[in-house]
């Protein structure tokens, strides 16, 4: 299992736009490229199957563009991973999550097996039939929850929604079976790798759906099958459908322990002997109120999470470290922080923030997704690796500094901090040209691809100044090195 969310209402933020992330990570031992490209209407496919499990059917035949951040090798399909439509609404997928053997038993999942006629959706799928066929976060939901009851899943995952007002988080149970829910305006969500909902309302989601969702026969299903463990009148969707193994505090409550620690400090205050929440507690909330506005920075930092300042860092030397699964881990593919700002026009208003590689070393690069064309240094689809793009050289950067931490982690601390107010700087300034010249269609896109490109073009020459220092510092420090030289 790999990834971990955050979703961040607007009244939570430091600028009252709604932020979704999401870190796409590799299974243990694997490695994907990924890469930034833009999907035309006419490139869409009229007729979708599958890879993995060659479920096939037709799609609508009015796609929007969108953009996505697919696989750079297609032998497994396109994993699109997330990305944002010419609407402006936003998704990710996918969120791997557990459950337990009574759902499992009462709604089995698919066959992930291509004998079989038919093996249901996965990750590999979703952003491709989805995303180019909604025009809120809203349908979004209703959309794949359609999509989940006729042709089924192999496997248990959390997807977000997200336009300007909205984020709605969706998970499934089981092979048909799904629930969603509305995140708080002025709350965020943290989500590792567990069935996360921990209240939801099944009159609400059965009536008006201000903010919940289900499939029509969930209430019934569930009471059916015994899936009800409160003794009160609430019903936690997490003691029903999710997990509570040995693994999960081990694994995946450590995770979500550290996003809220940052976010709530007075609450997570960590002793390591007596605290409100620990690492291994199963009861964490799933949405909290902040105590302050929470920011890119913000969210750039906790998604590169290794424990620091506890005696469980991956970089410390107490017999606690590495006893937690780190968020900011060696297997992050790419990590996007979309942010849909409701003070900007329509054509400029979603900005896509870039982390490719290991989270723990490297920076987030804003780029605006009312694109047609993206910069090769992201696009580029190479599956070997070079240093002709974002991903490798970051992966290349990422192992030199882990090898070095103590005289290397400042260089990317350096580095990080000057990624990102670059692209601040690039922001205001393109959205001020943007509102002056009040640009609209080709003009607009032309500006805001030049920003792009600008900012690429930026990104590179100082990725490689880091690759440059960081590999001096792990060449000083080999092991054959000796004292006395020819000079």
């Amino acid at each position: 299992m790999a990834c971990t969310t955050l979703l961040v209402g607007k009244k939570a933020s430091y600028d009252n736009s709604t932020i979704v992330t999401r870190s796409e990570d590799s299974p243990s031992g694997e490695y994907t490229a990924k890469r930034f490209i833009v999907v035309e209407p006419k490139d869409q496919p009229k007729r979708y199957k599958s890879v993995i499990s060659e479920c096939e059917f037709d799609l609508p035949d009015n796609p929007l563009r969108y953009t996505a951040h697919p696989n750079s090798d297609p032998v497994e399909g396109i994993w699109g991973c997330n990305g944002t439509n010419s609407k402006n609404i936003s998704m990710t997928a996918t969120e791997t999550i557990t459950t337990n053997p009574r759902v499992l038993g009462a709604d089995p999942l698919l066959i992930n097996n291509k004998d079989k006629k038919e093996g249901g959706l996965g990750e590999e799928d979703y952003v491709t039939v989805v995303l180019p066929y909604i025009s809120s976060a809203r349908e979004g939901v209703e959309r794949l929850g359609k999509l989940l009851e006729e042709h089924g899943t192999y496997e248990s995952n959390g997807i977000a929604f997200q336009d300007e007002d909205e984020i709605w988080w969706l998970e499934t149970i089981g092979g048909h079976h799904w629930m969603a829910s509305r995140v708080p305006d002025d709350c965020y969500v943290v989500m590792p790798n567990q069935l996360g909902i921990d209240y939801f309302d099944f009159e609400d989601a059965y009536g008006k759906k201000e903010n919940f969702m289900c499939c029509e026969d969930l209430k019934e299903w569930t009471e059916e099958h015994h899936l009800n463990l409160n003794k009160d009148d609430d019903f936690n969707p997490r003691f029903a459908y999710g997990s509570g193994e040995d693994s999960d505090r081990v694994y995946n409550t450590p995770r979500a322990w550290g996003m809220l620690r940052h976010f709530n400090p007075r609450s997570f205050v960590w002793d390591g002997v007596d605290a409100d929440f620990t690492p291994e507690d199963l009861d964490l909330p799933w949405a909290m109120a902040p105590e302050r506005k929470i920011t890119i920075e913000d969210m750039k930092y906790v998604l590169s999470y290794y424990y620091q300042g506890t005696e469980f860092s991956s970089y410390g030397k107490g017999e606690k470290r590495g006893k937690y699964r780190p968020i900011g881990i060696n297997r992050n593919n790419v990590t996007v922080f979309t942010q849909i700002r409701p003070y900007i026009g329509e054509g400029n208003k979603v900005v896509e923030w870039h982390a490719l590689g290991s989270n723990a070393f490297n920076s987030a690069v804003a780029l605006y997704a009312n694109v047609r064309t993206t910069p090769k240094y992201f696009a580029d689809d190479s599956n070997t690796v070079t240093t002709n793009n974002f991903y490798w050289t970051n992966r290349l950067i990422g192992a030199l500094v882990d090898a070095h931490y103590s005289e290397a982690i400042v260089e990317v601390e350096r580095y990080n901090q000057k990624i990102m107010a670059k692209s601040h700087e690039m922001l205001i300034k393109t959205d001020r040209e943007v509102k002056e010249k009040d640009l609209k269609g080709d003009a607009l896109h032309e500006a805001l691809e030049k920003a792009n490109q600008d900012i690429s073009d930026f990104t590179e020459a100082e990725t490689n100044k880091l690759l440059d220092r960081v590999l001096y510092i792990a060449s000083n420090n080999m092991k054959n090195a000796f004292s006395r030289s020819d000079n």
